[in-house]
Parts: C-alpha cells; structure tokens; sequence
C-alpha cells in the first residue's frame, strides 16, 4: 500500500485556534494473507505519543486520561469539562480511500474486514454550528460498517464527496480517509453555536440519522429530507473512534442503568427496528399481530422480537441454529423455526426460486399461529427470503423491508402481492422522535441491550469480520475511551431489576 501524501489541514478547536500541517494518516503497508485481530495503527504526528503511568495514551501533548478523569469522577461539573483542553489528534477506526479496490474479483463473503480497517490518529475536526465533540466511551459495530469495509455495494467516499460539495463546512467529510461508525456513548465535550439543550459533561447516546433540514420535505418526517444522511457511513468522524463528530440533533440521554457498551449497542438496530416494526410510518404493529421475525436473535431482529412481545403481538421468530431458537424462547417467544432444522431452500439455482418451500414454510407457520397466516413481515435478509416473506403475508398484510444482507435485487410473484393487497412498505433507519422513543424504552428497562461479546478498538476489524460472518449473537460492542467494561452505571438499583435481561445475550 502506497503512503498517502501530507495534507494541510486547518483544526479550528473552541479553546484555541491551531494552524499546521499534520500527515492525515500515513498507515503501515498490510499483509493480506496474515489478518489478525488488531488493526495497524502508524501515524507520524506533530507531538510524539507519549504512554501515561496509567496505560493511557496522550493525544497530541493532551492526556486523554484527564477527560477520562473527568467522565469517572462523581464531582466533575460542567465547567470541568468545558475547560478540559483538546487533543489536537484522536485515534479513529478507518478505511483509506487508496484501498478502495483491494477485494476486487473476490466475492462478498471473502472479502476481510481484518485487511481493510486501520487503526489511525486523525486530526480533531472543526466544530460547526449546531453540532457537539462528544467523547466516545463505547461504540458498536453495525451492518453499515461492514458494508463500508468490504466497499459494498460501493464505496463510502463516493457519499463523502458528495456531502463536500454541499457546503464549505461540509467540505471537511471529503478526505482520504472515512471514520466509520454509527453508534456511540459518552460525554459532551463541546458544543457550537446555536445548541442549547446539551452542554459539555452531558452523558449521551447518539442515533445516525444526519439531516441539513434546510428543504420542507423533511420536516413531516425528517427521514425524507432530500439531504438526509446515515452518520458514521454516509458522513465521516463516527462513532468507532474516541471522539466523535454529531449534530446536536442526534444525541439522546444514556440510560443511566446501562455500562456504556451497553449503551451504545441498541442505536441505529433499535431505532430501526421500532420505526420498521411499531412506528406509523412502518407497519404500525398492533396487539395480536402475527409478526414473522427473520434472523430474530441477531443485531435487528432481537429488537423486533422484543418490540413485538412488549406491544403484545405474536411472534415467529426464524432462526438458523438450536442455540438461536434458544435465545428467542429466552426473551419470551413460544413460536420458534429453525429453518436450517427445517431444511427450507427457497432458490432451486441461482435465477430460479421455489414455490413449493413457499408453501411448505407457509404451512410450518401456521402449524404456530394455530392456522392464522402472517399480519407482518419484518424484512431484512432481502434476496433470499423475499418471495417467501410476500408469499406467507396474509391478504391484506404488510412487508417492511430494510438492509437487504443477503441481496438488494428482491424478487416475488406480485400476483401474490396484486391479488391479495399486501403492502411493501421501505424503511430506513428512523427520524429523531422514533429514536428518541426506542431510546426512552431503553431507559424505562422496557427494552433491552442484546449485547454479546465486547471488543477494544484494535479489535473492531475482528468484531466486524464477526459480523460480516455471522458468527455473532444479537450485537457486538468497541470500548473506546473506556478502559473496562462495566463502567457507567448511575442508576445501580433499575439495573437489578432487570440484570438477567441485560445479560441476556452476553458470551453466547
């Protein structure tokens, strides 16, 4: 791999104004046939990395141990923090943009997560208006970050310059690297111009949806405002990375029964699956619905099965192993398949699918429902089980479909559709009131975190090679400022209440 050339770059900070030339990043040449666990982290700086007595690193000459200090102290106030200089530099899980055709000629599944993310000092960004520096204490991986590693269905930076061209601020999301991630909790550090409802000391988890709101059309649902954006994969500075870059609209209180990995796991999934499954603009589940749940125990689909048991619907959860259909009847579910168990093949080939695994898993379904067929699909493998999903959906049902995983190019006899008026209806992610109300169910143990395994940051392209193969349960969290896990809990007696919940999913 090439080294990417030096770049000025003007870092305009809220306690100081610093002007120099910084080498963006510069990683060490990768071995591809010799992934590991830990990303490679080499990046020339300004100021010398120096190690504290404590283990922690310091940033550009700033002890990150001192905002560290701050978050864990029960005295700190919010002066505290807004008087906590900088680091001039941060270390940022990425991708670099002179390796955007490394997997060319493999298929998806070949392609390494391990080989492409880089572990990289960055400059801190610019603070515009509206926006807020949170410190990241845990992140999680999602769907969209291993889309982003592998460079599918296209590369990210063409997302990142198309957002630099919208405005002069923008600009600083078009560089040579992306900062992936969509998720996050941690603390306010600053806040620009124009926030008034966050301050520096905040505790928070950020939701992804990035809106300019500048048009109408986003202010019915700001989902469709023609400049909405995914944070962390359709803009840069995510959430995989000790600081993060947010509009002041995406933060939401941290439910302070909650570590902060446990905290940053449900995001993006949970809001998700609460616009896709319970929100008007989505199917709009009721009580009694019969909601079919594809990969129920994994990131998503353990939400929707939670969402689906809390609003007193019924349902079907689809799984592929014993061990998953058993953390399904775990949450609460009766109705399990295991469609590995079952042998279901819904393609003959490639190009052929068949109707008759239609039929015989239409019927396994109803064997559950006591003869009732499916109210709701909650759709997101995509190729490969959507003309079973529109097929088993009772007249007059809904489809809800989102990701895609295993495919974007859907296809389904429409009669099945036609005839029967069913609905297909996209969702996508979720606007900022559905977020905050998943979030608010998080808070009140309504919902739970469905976190398994926990990984450092050097550790995040083994965690989304994790994802990517499936060998996951529920969700995968990143500890990024925080030393440990376990840290972060403010409200110990909630916790107890609902500790086999929380706990769920951990080290299946």
């Amino acid at each position: 791999m090439r080294r990417l050339s030096p770049q000025a770059i003007v870092i305009v900070r809220p306690d100081a104004c610093v002007t120099g030339t910084l080498r963006a990043h510069q990683a060490q040449p990768h071995h591809p046939a010799e992934p590991t666990a830990h990303l490679h982290s080499s990046t020339p700086r300004r100021n010398p990395q120096r190690v504290l007595p404590s283990g922690r690193r310091t940033a550009g000459g700033t002890p990150v141990k001192d905002i560290l200090d701050a978050i864990q102290s029960p005295d700190s106030t919010s002066a505290d923090f807004a008087n906590i200089p900088l680091p001039e530099s941060y270390r940022a899980v990425t991708v670099h943009k002179d390796e955007t055709e490394m997997f060319a000629g493999l298929a998806s599944r070949d392609k390494d997560p391990r080989k492409s993310l880089h572990l990289d000092d960055v400059p801190l960004p610019e603070l515009g208006p509206g926006e807020a520096l949170v410190a990241v204490m845990a992140s999680s991986v999602n769907y969209n970050s291993v889309w982003t590693s592998i460079f599918e269905p296209v590369s990210t930076f063409g997302f990142l310059e198309r957002y630099g061209r919208l405005s002069d601020l923008s600009k600083r999301h078009d560089l040579p690297y992306h900062i992936i991630g969509s998720d996050l909790a941690g603390v306010v550090l600053r806040t620009g111009p124009g926030v008034n409802s966050w301050k520096p000391g905040d505790e928070v988890v950020a939701h992804c949806l990035s809106v300019e709101l500048e048009s109408s059309d986003g202010h019915n649902d700001t989902m469709l405002d023609p400049e909405q954006r995914i944070w962390g994969f359709e803009t840069n500075f995510g959430g995989l990375a000790e600081i993060a870059l947010v509009k002041s609209n995406q933060l939401m209180p941290k439910p302070d029964h909650l570590s902060w990995e446990e905290a940053a796991s449900p995001g993006l999934v949970n809001s998700t699956a609460y616009r896709q499954l319970v929100s008007r603009n989505g199917a709009g589940m009721k009580q009694g619905d019969n909601v079919l749940i594809w990969g129920a125990s994994g990131g998503l689909g353990s939400y929707a099965t939670q969402f689906a048991l809390a609003g007193g619907a019924n349902p079907i959860c689809v799984v592929s192993s014993p061990e998953k259909a058993d953390i399904c009847r775990a949450m609460g579910a009766d109705a399990v398949i295991d469609r590995n168990a079952e042998g279901y093949k819904f393609w003959k080939d490639e190009n052929t699918q068949d109707p008759r695994e239609w039929k015989r898993f239409g019927s396994k379904i109803r064997e559950l429902t006591g003869g009732e067929d499916i109210d709701i699909v909650f759709e997101h493998p995509g190729r490969e089980t959507f003309g079973a999903s529109v097929y088993v959906t009772r007249k007059g049902g809904t489809i809800t479909t989102c990701a895609s995983t295993s495919g974007y190019m859907h296809q389904y006899d429409n009669r099945y559709l036609w005839m029967s008026l069913k609905r297909i209806i996209g969702s996508h992610f979720a606007n900022y009131r559905e977020a905050w109300e998943a979030n608010r169910l998080i808070a009140k143990g309504k919902i739970h975190p469905t976190l398994s395994k926990v990984y450092s940051l050097e550790e995040t392209g083994q965690a989304a090679y994790d994802v990517h193969r499936n060998l996951h349960q529920g969700k995968v969290g990143v500890l990024a400022l925080a030393p440990e896990e376990g840290l972060g809990v403010r409200n110990p007696e909630l916790r107890a209440q609902h500790i086999d919940a929380i706990n769920r999913f951990r080290n299946i």
